[in-house]
């Protein structure tokens, strides 16, 4: 069965280029335009194996995602991977203690972002 990872942006173009990276992977993608958004699918029900996420985003960003996610006894060990512009090292070391797994900086090609799935996600 393939693994299930949730891709956060509010960037489309982001989201499309993630998702087809990752189908062509044999992974099963959902999204979500935002933090809040993402949070309403975990609660509704969704159980990613991995998740994506932004920083910068409209409504909840993802440093408030990964805090309001990991607050979640169903997700508390769900890998996290934080993809974004961002490259200041207070804003990494902030996610980090609050949960996030790893951090790459965008752009991000797909034999990279598939790398780094293959070491955050065990047996993708």
């Amino acid at each position: 069965m393939a693994k299930t990872i949730l891709v956060v942006d509010d960037s489309a173009l982001i989201r499309t280029s993630v998702t087809q990276h990752l189908k062509n992977g044999g992974f099963t993608v959902e999204t979500a335009d935002d933090g809040l958004n993402a949070l309403n699918m975990l609660k509704a029900g969704l159980k990613p194996d991995l998740m994506i996420t932004d920083i910068n985003m409209p409504n909840m960003n993802g440093i408030e995602l990964i805090q309001s996610t990991r607050a979640l006894p169903e997700f508390r060990f769900m890998p996290i991977l934080v993809m974004t512009t961002e490259s200041q090292q207070t804003m990494r070391d902030e996610a980090k203690q609050l949960g996030a797994t790893g951090w790459v900086v965008k752009p991000v090609g797909g034999e990279l972002l598939m790398s780094i799935i293959k070491k955050v996600l065990p047996g993708a």
